[in-house]
């Protein structure tokens, strides 16, 4: 099943194009990578990276365009990796970005091929969602640094004070009231809404509301794998 993630980001264009297609930001705001490295560029080649996740490490290509008659702009890309430790052995998807009256559209479709042999569907029961959820709460870290000037550091930490804060509240609660009231303490606990300067993927779509919006660009058909 192929993951659609999508948020709306009050912000420049240009900014948010900024922050997605340099590595060197864009690793800092996605959960999903510690490392992109933009490999020297070859004449009217795509452009090649590798990446890096807790020491797994891949290769990929992109194209972005940029001057869509609507206005949008569109990035695909084609990756994979040999590491056996990896539960992703190829993939593709793209991001999409549709300016509108209350703000950019951000949008990513993607779908993988998974590793692992005859574990990986398996496994990928379990993974697949856990990539949905990373990419989604990284798509609100990045609408939190782009319009509040919240830096992706500062959100985790933000994260985590809130994840411990919850914690603590239902550990407390089930320890020291009746059982009813502290499981109701603990669902509140646990699954009230975030602070607004906490990131969360609760806040981003994961249907797409259109047909355009979950159509692969047709640049990715002409992307061939690294």
């Amino acid at each position: 099943m192929r993951l659609y993630i999508e948020n709306t980001i009050k912000a420049d264009p240009a900014a948010l194009w900024a922050r997605t297609q340099d590595p060197a930001q864009h690793q800092r705001w996605d959960l999903r990578f510690h490392r992109i490295e933009y490999l020297p560029p070859a004449p009217g080649e795509p452009q090649h990276f590798r990446y890096a996740t807790f020491g797994v490490a891949g290769a990929g290509v992109s194209v972005g365009e940029r001057r869509s008659p609507d206005g949008s702009s569109t990035s695909a890309l084609r990756f994979a990796s040999a590491h056996p430790l990896s539960l992703i052995r190829s993939g593709s998807g793209y991001w999409r970005y549709r300016p509108g009256p209350h703000g950019v559209r951000f949008i990513t479709g993607y779908d993988y091929r998974p590793g692992w042999g005859r574990l990986g569907p398996l496994a990928d029961l379990l993974f697949r969602p856990l990539m949905g959820w990373a990419t989604a709460w990284s798509f609100d870290r990045l609408r939190l640094w782009l319009e509040e000037g919240i830096s992706p550091e500062s959100a985790l930490r933000r994260a985590l004070a809130d994840l411990a804060v919850r914690l603590l509240l239902t550990l407390v609660t089930l320890l020291l009231t009746p059982w009813p009231t502290a499981l109701a303490t603990a669902l509140l606990a646990l699954f009230a809404p975030p602070a607004p300067g906490v990131p969360a993927a609760r806040r981003c779509l994961r249907r797409p509301p259109d047909a355009l919006a979950a159509t692969a660009p047709a640049t990715l058909s002409r992307l061939e794998l690294p």
